[in-house]
């Protein structure tokens, strides 16, 4: 009991749990808005508007540099895992939806007989991020800890 209630009580998890789960809902809307129909996959999947990523670990950083301070090391560890998570998303994961992108399309096209079954799956497109979506992540993640902070834990 006191390990679910520890987990219940800290403030960073909880900060960067809502985020992601914000950032997905948000993401999920948009494409419903956008193809008039709802895609289950969106509630969990990676890539679109807003970064789930980008928003998790800057709510996490956020809420550990106003709880710990900016020479803690608990900042300094949260600081450089969302460096490398935004930078990963707008990087190398969306060079990878781009090649995904251009081998369906070559998978699709191709004149050969492929008897692979690997290459009768398409592959994931939408992995990564383009910097706007990386950047509206980060705000919002940012945003849900300011608020989580200055209402729920200000008592």
């Amino acid at each position: 009991m006191d390990l679910i209630l520890d987990i219940l009580s800290n403030k960073t998890l909880i900060a960067a749990s809502l985020s992601w789960l914000a950032a997905q809902l948000i993401k999920t809307s948009i494409d419903l808005v956008l193809y008039k129909s709802f895609n289950p996959e969106r509630l969990v999947g990676s890539g679109g508007m807003p970064s789930s990523h980008s928003s998790t670990v800057c709510a996490l950083c956020t809420m550990a540099l106003m709880e710990y301070g900016a020479a803690s090391f608990q900042f300094s560890v949260t600081f450089i895992l969302a460096m490398v998570v935004m930078y990963d998303a707008a990087g190398v994961r969306r060079e990878t939806g781009k090649q995904a992108k251009v081998l369906n399309a070559m998978l699709r096209d191709n004149p050969f007989e492929w008897k692979d079954e690997v290459l009768d799956q398409k592959l994931k497109e939408l992995v990564g991020h383009t910097p706007l979506q990386v950047t509206a992540g980060a705000i919002l993640g940012i945003i849900i800890a300011i608020l989580l902070r200055t209402t729920v834990y200000s008592v």
